[in-house]
Protein backbone atom coordinates (compact mmCIF):
# COMPACT_ATOMS: atom_id res chain seq x y z
CA UNK A 1 0.00 0.00 0.00
CA UNK A 2 2.85 2.38 0.86
CA UNK A 3 4.47 1.72 -2.52
CA UNK A 4 1.16 2.27 -4.28
CA UNK A 5 0.58 5.59 -2.52
CA UNK A 6 4.16 6.68 -3.25
CA UNK A 7 3.74 5.80 -6.93
CA UNK A 8 0.48 7.76 -7.13
CA UNK A 9 2.13 10.80 -5.56
CA UNK A 10 5.02 10.59 -8.02
CA UNK A 11 2.66 10.32 -10.97
CA UNK A 12 0.64 13.27 -9.68
CA UNK A 13 3.78 15.39 -9.30
CA UNK A 14 4.94 14.45 -12.80
CA UNK A 15 1.55 15.49 -14.21
CA UNK A 16 1.77 18.83 -12.38
CA UNK A 17 5.26 19.33 -13.78
CA UNK A 18 4.00 18.65 -17.30
CA UNK A 19 1.19 21.16 -16.81
CA UNK A 20 3.78 23.73 -15.79
CA UNK A 21 6.10 22.96 -18.69
CA UNK A 22 3.35 22.98 -21.32
CA UNK A 23 1.21 25.77 -19.88
CA UNK A 24 1.57 28.04 -22.89
CA UNK A 25 0.91 25.18 -25.31
CA UNK A 26 -2.30 24.30 -23.48
CA UNK A 27 -3.55 27.88 -23.27
CA UNK A 28 -2.42 28.99 -26.72
CA UNK A 29 -2.79 26.11 -29.21
CA UNK A 30 -1.97 28.67 -31.93
CA UNK A 31 -3.24 27.39 -35.29
CA UNK A 32 -0.90 28.53 -38.04
CA UNK A 33 -0.76 29.13 -41.75
CA UNK A 34 -1.61 27.34 -44.08
CA UNK A 35 -4.60 25.95 -42.14
CA UNK A 36 -7.71 27.85 -43.19
CA UNK A 37 -8.71 29.87 -46.24
CA UNK A 38 -5.91 32.38 -46.70
CA UNK A 39 -7.07 33.63 -50.10
CA UNK A 40 -10.81 34.31 -49.63
CA UNK A 41 -12.00 35.59 -52.99
CA UNK A 42 -15.31 36.58 -51.42
CA UNK A 43 -13.68 39.00 -48.95
CA UNK A 44 -12.46 42.54 -49.55
CA UNK A 45 -9.49 43.13 -47.27
CA UNK A 46 -5.98 44.50 -47.04
CA UNK A 47 -3.12 42.28 -45.92
CA UNK A 48 -1.25 44.08 -43.12
CA UNK A 49 2.23 43.53 -41.70
CA UNK A 50 3.20 45.35 -38.51
CA UNK A 51 5.61 44.93 -35.59
CA UNK A 52 5.13 44.39 -31.86
CA UNK A 53 7.11 46.38 -29.29
CA UNK A 54 9.84 43.72 -29.01
CA UNK A 55 10.29 43.49 -32.78
CA UNK A 56 8.11 40.42 -33.38
CA UNK A 57 6.63 40.63 -36.86
CA UNK A 58 2.84 40.35 -36.86
CA UNK A 59 0.08 39.94 -39.41
CA UNK A 60 -3.52 41.01 -39.79
CA UNK A 61 -6.37 41.74 -42.19
CA UNK A 62 -7.90 45.20 -42.44
CA UNK A 63 -11.48 45.37 -43.69
CA UNK A 64 -12.10 48.97 -44.67
CA UNK A 65 -15.50 50.61 -45.04
CA UNK A 66 -16.43 53.52 -47.34
CA UNK A 67 -18.21 55.43 -44.54
CA UNK A 68 -17.39 53.79 -41.20
CA UNK A 69 -19.34 54.74 -38.10
CA UNK A 70 -16.41 53.47 -36.04
CA UNK A 71 -13.11 51.63 -36.24
CA UNK A 72 -13.12 48.29 -34.49
CA UNK A 73 -10.20 46.13 -33.36
CA UNK A 74 -11.12 42.44 -33.15
CA UNK A 75 -9.23 40.09 -30.78
CA UNK A 76 -9.84 36.43 -31.64
CA UNK A 77 -10.04 33.36 -29.40
CA UNK A 78 -7.19 31.02 -28.49
CA UNK A 79 -7.97 28.43 -31.18
CA UNK A 80 -8.47 30.87 -34.08
CA UNK A 81 -6.59 33.09 -36.49
CA UNK A 82 -7.62 35.78 -38.98
CA UNK A 83 -8.50 33.30 -41.73
CA UNK A 84 -10.87 31.51 -39.36
CA UNK A 85 -12.59 34.67 -38.12
CA UNK A 86 -12.80 36.40 -41.52
CA UNK A 87 -16.56 35.65 -41.87
CA UNK A 88 -17.18 37.22 -38.46
CA UNK A 89 -15.11 40.30 -39.34
CA UNK A 90 -16.99 40.67 -42.62
CA UNK A 91 -20.33 40.34 -40.82
CA UNK A 92 -19.30 43.00 -38.33
CA UNK A 93 -18.31 45.33 -41.14
CA UNK A 94 -21.50 44.87 -43.15
CA UNK A 95 -23.97 44.75 -40.23
CA UNK A 96 -22.48 47.51 -38.11
CA UNK A 97 -21.04 49.73 -40.85
CA UNK A 98 -17.60 49.75 -39.23
CA UNK A 99 -14.06 49.21 -40.45
CA UNK A 100 -12.50 46.13 -38.81
CA UNK A 101 -8.91 45.20 -38.09
CA UNK A 102 -8.45 41.53 -37.17
CA UNK A 103 -4.92 40.50 -36.26
CA UNK A 104 -3.03 37.44 -35.11
CA UNK A 105 -1.15 37.18 -31.83
CA UNK A 106 2.45 36.02 -32.04
CA UNK A 107 2.69 32.38 -33.07
CA UNK A 108 -0.76 32.45 -34.67
CA UNK A 109 -1.55 32.45 -38.39
CA UNK A 110 1.26 34.25 -40.19
CA UNK A 111 2.58 36.10 -37.15
CA UNK A 112 6.03 35.15 -35.92
CA UNK A 113 7.11 34.14 -32.42
CA UNK A 114 5.56 32.04 -29.66
CA UNK A 115 2.51 33.13 -27.64
CA UNK A 116 2.49 33.97 -23.94
CA UNK A 117 0.49 36.40 -21.82
CA UNK A 118 2.85 39.36 -22.01
CA UNK A 119 3.45 38.78 -25.70
CA UNK A 120 -0.17 38.67 -26.85
CA UNK A 121 -1.01 41.77 -24.80
CA UNK A 122 1.91 43.59 -26.41
CA UNK A 123 0.74 42.41 -29.84
CA UNK A 124 -2.76 43.74 -29.18
CA UNK A 125 -1.27 47.08 -28.14
CA UNK A 126 0.69 47.18 -31.41
CA UNK A 127 -2.43 46.35 -33.43
CA UNK A 128 -4.37 49.04 -31.57
CA UNK A 129 -1.63 51.57 -32.29
CA UNK A 130 -1.56 50.59 -35.97
CA UNK A 131 -5.31 51.06 -36.33
CA UNK A 132 -5.29 54.40 -34.52
CA UNK A 133 -2.42 55.73 -36.64
CA UNK A 134 -3.79 54.34 -39.90
CA UNK A 135 -7.24 55.88 -39.42
CA UNK A 136 -6.22 59.04 -37.59
CA UNK A 137 -8.63 58.48 -34.70
CA UNK A 138 -7.63 58.97 -31.08
CA UNK A 139 -6.68 55.75 -29.24
CA UNK A 140 -9.70 55.97 -26.93
CA UNK A 141 -12.02 56.21 -29.94
CA UNK A 142 -11.01 52.79 -31.27
CA UNK A 143 -13.73 50.27 -30.39
CA UNK A 144 -12.26 47.06 -28.98
CA UNK A 145 -13.92 43.66 -29.23
CA UNK A 146 -12.85 40.21 -28.12
CA UNK A 147 -14.17 36.67 -27.94
CA UNK A 148 -13.25 34.21 -25.19
CA UNK A 149 -9.55 34.70 -24.40
CA UNK A 150 -9.60 37.60 -26.84
CA UNK A 151 -12.09 39.27 -24.52
CA UNK A 152 -9.45 39.40 -21.79
CA UNK A 153 -7.08 40.96 -24.34
CA UNK A 154 -9.75 43.53 -25.28
CA UNK A 155 -10.33 44.38 -21.60
CA UNK A 156 -6.61 45.06 -21.21
CA UNK A 157 -6.76 47.55 -24.08
CA UNK A 158 -9.97 49.17 -22.82
CA UNK A 159 -8.40 49.63 -19.39
CA UNK A 160 -5.24 51.21 -20.80
CA UNK A 161 -7.00 53.58 -23.20
CA UNK A 162 -10.38 54.01 -21.48
CA UNK A 163 -11.95 53.09 -24.79
CA UNK A 164 -15.30 54.51 -25.84
CA UNK A 165 -16.68 51.03 -26.37
CA UNK A 166 -15.82 47.51 -25.24
CA UNK A 167 -17.56 44.46 -26.73
CA UNK A 168 -17.10 41.04 -25.12
CA UNK A 169 -18.26 37.57 -26.10
CA UNK A 170 -18.00 34.53 -23.80
CA UNK A 171 -15.28 36.04 -21.64
CA UNK A 172 -14.06 35.01 -18.18
CA UNK A 173 -13.04 36.94 -15.02
CA UNK A 174 -9.54 35.39 -15.07
CA UNK A 175 -7.87 32.44 -16.73
CA UNK A 176 -7.15 30.62 -13.42
CA UNK A 177 -10.91 30.68 -12.79
CA UNK A 178 -11.44 28.65 -15.96
CA UNK A 179 -8.46 26.36 -15.36
CA UNK A 180 -9.47 25.64 -11.76
CA UNK A 181 -12.82 24.37 -13.02
CA UNK A 182 -11.32 22.20 -15.76
CA UNK A 183 -8.37 20.92 -13.70
CA UNK A 184 -10.13 20.74 -10.34
CA UNK A 185 -7.65 18.15 -9.08
CA UNK A 186 -4.63 20.45 -9.48
CA UNK A 187 -3.61 23.59 -7.51
CA UNK A 188 -3.75 25.67 -10.68
CA UNK A 189 -4.36 28.99 -8.92
CA UNK A 190 -0.97 28.65 -7.23
CA UNK A 191 0.89 27.22 -10.20
CA UNK A 192 -0.40 29.19 -13.20
CA UNK A 193 1.82 31.94 -14.54
CA UNK A 194 -0.78 33.15 -17.05
CA UNK A 195 -3.42 35.25 -15.33
CA UNK A 196 -5.30 37.40 -17.89
CA UNK A 197 -7.16 38.92 -14.99
CA UNK A 198 -9.97 40.65 -16.86
CA UNK A 199 -12.04 41.26 -13.73
CA UNK A 200 -9.31 43.33 -12.07
CA UNK A 201 -8.80 45.43 -15.20
CA UNK A 202 -12.45 45.95 -16.04
CA UNK A 203 -12.94 47.30 -12.51
CA UNK A 204 -11.15 50.44 -13.73
CA UNK A 205 -13.07 50.76 -16.99
CA UNK A 206 -15.58 53.61 -17.32
CA UNK A 207 -16.60 53.38 -20.97
CA UNK A 208 -19.57 51.65 -22.58
CA UNK A 209 -19.73 47.86 -22.27
CA UNK A 210 -21.72 45.40 -24.41
CA UNK A 211 -21.31 41.80 -23.23
CA UNK A 212 -22.88 38.51 -24.34
CA UNK A 213 -22.72 34.88 -23.23
CA UNK A 214 -24.36 31.53 -23.98
CA UNK A 215 -26.42 29.91 -21.23
CA UNK A 216 -24.90 26.45 -21.77
CA UNK A 217 -21.29 27.52 -22.30
CA UNK A 218 -19.36 24.38 -21.41
CA UNK A 219 -15.96 26.06 -21.16
CA UNK A 220 -16.73 29.43 -19.57
CA UNK A 221 -19.99 29.13 -17.60
CA UNK A 222 -22.55 31.90 -17.81
CA UNK A 223 -21.93 32.71 -14.13
CA UNK A 224 -18.32 33.58 -14.99
CA UNK A 225 -19.46 36.05 -17.63
CA UNK A 226 -21.88 37.59 -15.14
CA UNK A 227 -19.10 37.93 -12.59
CA UNK A 228 -16.96 39.82 -15.09
CA UNK A 229 -19.91 42.03 -16.04
CA UNK A 230 -20.65 42.81 -12.39
CA UNK A 231 -17.02 43.86 -11.86
CA UNK A 232 -17.38 46.71 -14.39
CA UNK A 233 -18.22 49.97 -12.57
CA UNK A 234 -19.57 51.74 -15.64
CA UNK A 235 -23.26 52.57 -15.63
CA UNK A 236 -23.39 52.19 -19.42
CA UNK A 237 -23.32 48.39 -19.67
CA UNK A 238 -25.54 45.77 -21.23
CA UNK A 239 -25.55 41.96 -20.91
CA UNK A 240 -27.17 39.51 -23.32
CA UNK A 241 -27.65 35.84 -22.43
CA UNK A 242 -28.36 33.51 -25.36
CA UNK A 243 -30.50 30.53 -24.44
CA UNK A 244 -29.13 27.17 -25.55
CA UNK A 245 -25.82 28.46 -26.94
CA UNK A 246 -22.44 26.96 -26.06
CA UNK A 247 -18.97 28.48 -26.10
CA UNK A 248 -18.32 28.13 -29.85
CA UNK A 249 -21.87 28.58 -31.16
CA UNK A 250 -22.66 31.52 -33.43
CA UNK A 251 -24.99 34.14 -31.92
CA UNK A 252 -28.49 34.61 -33.39
CA UNK A 253 -29.15 37.23 -36.05
CA UNK A 254 -30.80 39.63 -33.61
CA UNK A 255 -27.47 39.84 -31.79
CA UNK A 256 -26.12 42.02 -34.59
CA UNK A 257 -29.22 44.18 -34.47
CA UNK A 258 -28.64 44.86 -30.78
CA UNK A 259 -24.95 45.37 -31.36
CA UNK A 260 -25.67 47.82 -34.17
CA UNK A 261 -27.89 49.86 -31.85
CA UNK A 262 -25.02 49.96 -29.34
CA UNK A 263 -22.44 51.03 -31.94
CA UNK A 264 -24.77 53.65 -33.44
CA UNK A 265 -25.45 55.16 -30.03
CA UNK A 266 -21.80 55.33 -28.98
CA UNK A 267 -20.52 56.56 -32.36
CA UNK A 268 -23.08 59.38 -32.50
CA UNK A 269 -22.75 60.29 -28.82
CA UNK A 270 -26.48 59.87 -28.16
CA UNK A 271 -27.94 58.34 -25.01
Amino acid sequence: MRRFVTSCIRIYLVVLLLLLLFENKLIFPAPRFPNGDWEPTWLEYEDIAFVSADGTRLHGWYLDHPAPKAYLLYCHGNGEHVAYVAPVADQLRSNLDVAVFAFDYRGYGRSEGSPNEAGILADAAAAHKWLSERTGVAPNQVFVMGRSIGGAVAVDLADKHQSQALILESTFPSLPDVAARLFWWAPVRRLMRTQLNAAAKISRYRGALFQSHGTIDELVPLSYGRRLFDAAPTSDKHFLAFDGLGHNDYPPDDYYERLREFVDRISTGTQ
